[in-house]
């Protein structure tokens, strides 16, 4: 049976409800040369952050999904830490963002040793945390993939592939993300298994239906940040269109970022639960829909 991959340990969807798919609680957006990039005090992160992790346990989020990868700050120890304080189940990541936060060993390694180190992480765990990724989450350019970037997406297809794994690629241009998945599906990996993040931002639906044919995740996932109604539309017309079993809801909130005095100030984890699915409710959408889009669906999605 398929196991959702968490710092708590494979659970299994009897054990888990609400699942938010996109959120971070660590994220460092500055370049990587920057002075300080990616470091902060395990103190300082538990600080401002368990109390947001706490808050969203008690509205109800049994599990978060935590898309930082390689590039942007990514550190497992320390949101290892931050999600067994909490006491929330918090899912990790391996992959590589896009340019140009693609790190110079990146650059350097074949694809036979990015497919081994994103398998290795899947299999054997995170440096330093022993938990293993529960995923691949990725990055592609707004006007198409650089050749780095297909390296990846080929390395990814591979480590995937052995492992069951989602790949998860914000990708903010419809025909972007078509062609990750003209590629992806060249090297034998389902569509099935490949998440558009931030589909939203793509503003013809038309790409969001033509993928979802396809088999693919469409992740609406600025919930909070913009009006609801926007994404409630984008929501309804994939319902209609036949694609319940297709649709994740996320927030990409948080974070703790190292460039911000004190860490900045976090989005609480809280408006998905709290405002947005009570909205969504009396838009129409009845309780069996709701359960399938903020439970079942993203398990699916994650879960290998």
């Amino acid at each position: 049976m398929p196991d959702l991959y968490t710092t708590h340990g494979p659970l299994p969807a009897a054990q888990l409800g609400l699942i938010l798919p996109h959120e971070h609680v660590f994220v460092d957006l500055r370049p990587m040369t920057t002075p300080g990039f990616g470091e902060a005090a395990l103190d300082d992160v538990l600080r401002l952050m368990v109390p947001e992790l706490e808050r969203a346990r008690r509205a109800g989020v049994t599990a978060l999904v935590e898309c930082t990868p390689e590039g942007v700050g990514r550190r497992a120890d320390l949101v290892l830490a931050t999600a067994r304080a909490a006491g929330l189940p918090v899912v990790l990541a391996t992959g590589i963002y896009r340019e140009p936060w693609v790190p110079a060993w990146a650059h350097q390694a074949s694809e036979d040793e990015l497919a081994a180190w994103m398998q290795s992480e899947l299999q054997q765990g995170i440096a330093q945390t022993a938990v293993p990724a529960g995923f691949i989450k990725l990055s592609a350019g707004d006007n198409g993939l650089t050749p780095v970037e297909i390296k990846i997406l080929r390395a990814a297809a591979r480590a995937a592939g052995a492992t069951g794994a989602a790949i998860a690629s914000h990708t903010i241009r419809g025909w972007v993300a078509a062609g990750q998945l003209d590629l992806l599906e060249t090297l034998g990996f389902p569509a099935q298994r490949f998440i558009w993040v931030h589909t939203q931002a793509e503003p013809d639906p038309a790409y969001h239906l033509a993928l979802a044919r396809r088999g693919a995740w469409l992740e609406f996932d600025n919930i909070g940040s913009q009006p609801d109604a926007v994404i409630i539309a984008h929501i309804f017309r994939a319902l209609e269109a036949g694609f319940a079993d297709q649709v994740l809801l996320s927030m990409d909130r948080g974070w703790f970022s190292p460039g911000q005095p004190n860490g900045g100030t976090p989005k609480p984890f809280t408006y998905l639960p709290e405002l947005f699915l009570p909205a969504l409710s009396a838009a129409g959408c009845d309780a069996a829909t709701l359960q399938r889009l903020t439970a079942a669906n993203p398990f699916r999605a994650f879960a290998r």
